[in-house]
């Protein structure tokens, strides 16, 4: 079985360089129609699956729902798919961060798999619960299935699996709209 990682479309907050984490911010023009256009990528490429889970965040909501009239097929938001909450560094640019918190983010910035930042969680604490509702969807489903969630998620997923340092985790960096695919068996060993 395959699982189809698939960030969400473009926000407002994602031109302005501002880090969202668990802030619910809604997709923009572009991102709909990024949406719109993953909807036609898939059909184009036949890919196919069963099923399309999203993150309860309104910006993988709206790409999955609109994934979801083009492919004409089921979406459902899942708990646990959400992007990782960075606390108070949240609607700040990654530069105001090192500027206001630069303790905490060196800190964090050498160890982020474990450490916090102010009033968030760690990847480490991330990765169980997307890891939790990863498994779920497994054991629930036989066919291939799409999953709409955030770029720090797809990330930390591919960090896991290829046994690569979180603080090196940049280099699986993904677009808006992205496909990521991930065999499920090598997320239940």
């Amino acid at each position: 079985m395959k699982l189809y990682l698939t960030r969400h479309g473009q926000t407002d907050w994602n031109i302005k360089g501002k880090i969202q984490g668990s802030c619910d911010i809604e997709l923009n023009d572009t991102g709909i129609i990024q949406a719109e256009e993953l909807g036609n990528t898939v059909l184009e490429n036949k890919y196919e699956f069963s099923k399309i889970y999203s993150s309860p965040q309104k910006r993988a909501i709206k790409t999955a729902e609109i994934l979801s009239k083009v492919t004409n097929v089921e979406y459902i938001p899942i708990e646990g798919l959400e992007e990782i909450n960075l606390g108070e560094w949240e609607g700040l640019s990654w530069v105001e961060v090192k500027e206001k918190y630069p303790i905490e983010y060196d800190e964090w910035y050498i160890n982020r798999r474990y450490t916090k930042p102010p009033k968030g969680e760690a990847y480490q604490d991330m990765l169980q619960r997307v890891l939790t509702s990863m498994h779920k969807i497994i054991n629930e489903n036989n066919d291939d299935v799409v999953i709409v969630t955030h770029s720090a998620v797809i990330m930390c997923i591919q960090c896991y699996l290829t046994n690569t340092p979180f603080n090196e985790m940049t280099k699986f960096k993904t677009d808006n709209t992205s496909i990521t695919e991930i065999d499920s068996d090598l997320l239940m060993k």
